[in-house]
């Protein structure tokens, strides 16, 4: 393929927008009720707050079409845009509505999310199976910042300068991952703080959004305390949480007798962190124990510990050929209530990692950037990710099963960053989109679907 050389350019077509999968994705939130939630919970005070019902879903907007700074909210504003979307506002009022808000506010975006996880759960298949089951999956991820003006920057556990934030994911054995639940924290927290808090919250939201069967709250060792595991039980959930290598656990390994272990084959090699490897087989045991027994006796849980072990790697310098002494291993142990058998649940245990996935979508778009010096800013800029994620995952379930598991990077290039020209058609706007667009059987049902008669739901 090359260029042809005869091509002049020229930005002068009033008629043409770069975004036109902006409009269902759009009308899909306002068939979940954005704008009403907004409204009934959002009560930002002052000339900053007013027309939040505008502003958030504005916000949001730029967000699913690429926007990852408040400048680049600039992509609501050219050609066509006032044409197709009404009371489009400038980046420096929607700058100045974010850093009028404090924790409060935040907060009250937090129940915006929530009940919009929950309404587009009913408008589009988010979460199929999850009547069977669901899993919640905690993590935390560090958001480097540059500057000395940011509230609240510190360095965390991975020693980058930066703000923590914290993701309860919900996802099923079919369907990807949405976000539950988000809380933004100082750059310098503990990650296990507020986390009780936060499994609390997202099973409840989980629970309204169809994850009526098994839910198993899933986290590193991070979140191994008694808080955590608490909520989870207290929320109808069994939990599988990496192990810290304490007294009582090392003393749980060692009681497993060597013809205990069961030696496993993984069919996709996962990578071992501590030994900086790929590894491909393994061995399985697992014994009973009693965790947090530092703690009064009502609050010690009881469950079982399912213990992985790897044969550490030669020392360097032993000699070719020479046999070792004695064998060494090095154990990754799950702390977990899971009825599923043994070997399920170390295998389910390891889905955890599909937190990594959202982790990287978000840093991929809205979270490539904290754009405020405000921490309270920057907590509502968080929210509004977690509801541009979701509502960007909806617009994929309901265009096609591809785009149901499709990254949001993927989705936002194939069905909403697709350019339209807009006519007018006896009193109707009209897009005209690219010819042998390949995606637009996918494009046509996300579009019919959300642009249906009201209240027919999407399949």
């Amino acid at each position: 393929m090359q260029v042809s050389h005869s091509v002049s350019a020229v930005f002068d077509d009033p008629n043409l927008v770069s975004v036109a999968g902006l409009a269902p994705v759009l009308a899909l939130a306002e068939r979940a009720g954005l704008h009403q939630l907004v409204g009934e919970h959002l009560t930002v005070a002052g000339s900053a707050g007013a027309n939040a019902t505008v502003k958030i879903p504005a916000l949001v907007a730029g967000m699913v079409a690429g926007a990852d700074s408040i400048e680049d909210m600039d992509l609501l504003r050219h050609g066509g845009m006032g044409r197709l979307f009404s009371e489009v506002r400038a980046p420096t009022t929607l700058g100045t509505h974010l850093r009028g808000f404090t924790f409060g506010h935040v907060r009250q975006l937090d129940a915006v999310a929530s009940r919009l996880l929950i309404a587009l759960s009913k408008q589009a298949p988010l979460l199929a199976g999850a009547d069977q089951v669901a899993y919640l999956d905690l993590d935390d991820t560090m958001r480097e910042t540059h500057g000395y003006a940011k509230q609240g920057v510190g360095y965390g556990y991975s020693k980058v300068k930066g703000l923590n934030a914290l993701l309860a994911i919900v996802s099923t054995p079919t369907a990807s991952p949405v976000i539950a639940g988000t809380r933004l924290r100082k750059g310098s927290t503990n990650s296990a703080r507020g986390a009780a808090r936060m499994v609390t919250d997202a099973l409840v939201t989980a629970g309204k959004a169809g994850a009526g069967g098994m839910v198993t709250m899933r986290a590193d060792s991070a979140y191994y305390n008694h808080d955590v595991v608490a909520a989870a039980i207290a929320g109808g959930a069994h939990f599988s949480i990496t192990a810290r290598m304490d007294p009582a656990v090392r003393k749980a390994i060692a009681s497993i007798g060597e013809d205990a272990w069961v030696t496993i084959k993984y069919p996709n090699a996962i990578y071992d962190e501590d030994e900086q490897r790929w590894i491909s087989d393994a061995e399985v045991a697992e014994v009973p124990i009693t965790a947090f027994t530092s703690r009064r006796k009502a609050e010690h849980i009881s469950a079982r510990l399912i213990v992985r072990r790897v044969r550490r790697l030669a020392a360097a310098g032993t000699p070719a050929g020479q046999g070792e002494l004695f064998a060494a291993y090095r154990h990754h142990a799950i702390f977990t209530d899971s009825p599923q058998p043994m070997l399920e649940a170390e295998t389910t245990h390891r889905g955890h990692a599909i937190v990594e996935q959202v982790i990287a979508d978000l840093k991929n778009g809205p979270l490539a950037h904290l754009p405020s010096g405000r921490f309270a800013a920057n907590s509502a800029w968080l929210v509004l990710a977690a509801i541009a994620f979701n509502l960007t995952r909806a617009a994929g379930a309901v265009a096609s099963t591809f785009h149901a598991k499709a990254t949001t990077a993927t989705i936002r290039t194939q069905l909403i960053a697709i350019p339209a020209r807009i006519a007018r058609s006896a009193r109707r706007l009209r897009l005209h989109l690219p010819r042998d667009w390949p995606w637009e059987t996918a494009w046509t049902q996300l579009f019919t679907s959300t642009f249906g008669p009201p209240g027919t739901p999407t399949p």
